[in-house]
This record gives structure tokens, C-alpha cells and sequence, in this order.
């Protein structure tokens, strides 16, 4: 599913110059801002780091039980 959002003129020059190949899509230039992002907010760091001692403690939950849960 695609959508459409509206950028200033400004912003969308910015973005053509992050291109690191002039092939490369707006959506790959914002995916990659996004990880940076995440990568470096603490929060986000700190819940990976909690769900991987949940994991390691057992603390799981199978597919199926996800899917009954979210009803899919």
C-alpha cells in the first residue's frame, strides 16, 4: 500500500541530496532515517535490551497464540 504526503520544497532538495544513488527511492531515504533514529534514542535501546532478557527467561509467545490474540 502506497501513500502520498506532502513535503515542502525545501525538504524534498534535502532528500535529494541524501541520495546515495540516484536510483534510490524517498521511501529507502526515510527507512534509513528511521533505523538511525531508533538506533540511537535510549528508550528503543532499552526495551531491546528487555526483551531479550524476557526471552532468555522464557518468556514467550507462539505465533498462533500472537495471531488468536491480535485475531488474525
Amino acid at each position: 500500500m502506497y501513500t502520498t504526503i506532502r513535503i515542502p520544497g525545501v525538504l524534498k532538495h534535502r532528500l535529494d541530496e541524501m541520495k546515495l544513488q540516484e536510483s534510490e527511492s524517498y521511501a529507502e531515504i526515510i527507512e534509513d532515517l528511521i533505523e538511525d533514529r531508533l538506533s540511537l534514542n535510549p528508550s528503543f535501546i532499552a526495551q531491546i535490551e528487555e526483551r531479550r532478557k524476557e526471552h532468555k527467561r522464557g518468556k514467550t509467545v507462539s505465533l498462533e497464540e500472537l495471531k488468536k490474540e491480535t485475531g488474525l
